[in-house]
């Protein structure tokens, strides 16, 4: 039996862009339905249910961020914003808000197809929920427990949550007051700096190099992503 191809919804007001994306991940395995506006988008999300949403910000009835945080009222489906806004705060607001990556235009297709692969594969793929793999670590939710090659990595409580939150979102990028709020909770959502410790911490017993990291990665001004294998 042939798999299902995914289904994405772009949402973008250029007509030029819609054309040149529709084309190019049909040419990829993906179905496509198109928006022009925020509401055009959101109608189609709730109709059409796609498993990706692609979304420009600089929408002509509404600000493309108003979109996610609708979406996200009821809706878990991975949104990619893509956009020339590419300004770090822009970035942060629409990570925050609850989208999944963000890339910047002008764009790579290759980039933008590969930021699709991983937030398609956890459904695509059916990872088991309690159990995750990041380059050379095993990790088990449910026992607690990181293996590195086969060896015991010994993890205070919070640095094993701060692993498992990033590990179970490979490739995608986690803002300062996501991972904040999800491990310390709302009253530290802006301890920044107490999060670079345990992010430090954290790298210098899972990384071979830490002080060139290669499985949990920094986005400056953003927060951090962990490797993701393509």
């Amino acid at each position: 039996m042939t798999a299902a191809r995914p289904l994405v919804l772009i949402v973008d007001d250029e007509p030029q862009i819609l054309r040149f994306l529709v084309h190019a991940l049909s040419a990829s395995g993906h179905d496509t339905l198109t928006a022009a506006t925020a509401a055009q988008a959101e109608t189609q999300v709730a109709t059409r249910r796609p498993d990706l949403v692609i979304l420009d910000l600089g929408l002509p009835d509404a600000d493309g961020k108003t979109v996610i945080e609708a979406i996200r009222a009821w809706s878990d489906v991975p949104i990619i914003v893509l956009s020339a806004r590419d300004q770090e705060m822009e970035k942060i607001m629409s990570l925050d808000l609850g989208a999944d990556d963000f890339v910047g235009k002008p764009f790579a297709i290759g980039e933008l197809l590969a930021r699709i692969r991983v937030c398609l594969r956890p459904r695509r793929e059916g990872e088991p929920s309690t159990r995750f793999r990041l380059g050379p670590l095993e990790i088990d939710a449910a026992e607690h427990r990181v293996l590195r090659d086969r060896e015991p990595v010994h993890l205070t409580p919070k640095e094993f949550e701060l692993l498992l939150a990033l590990a179970e979102t490979p490739g995608r990028v986690l803002t300062h007051r996501q991972l904040l709020t999800r491990i310390w909770g709302p009253a530290h959502a802006d301890d920044v700096p107490y999060l670079r410790v345990f992010v430090g911490q954290l790298r210098q017993k899972i990384e071979f190099n830490p002080g060139s990291p290669e499985l949990i990665l920094t986005e400056p001004g953003i927060g951090y992503r962990a490797f993701a294998a393509r």
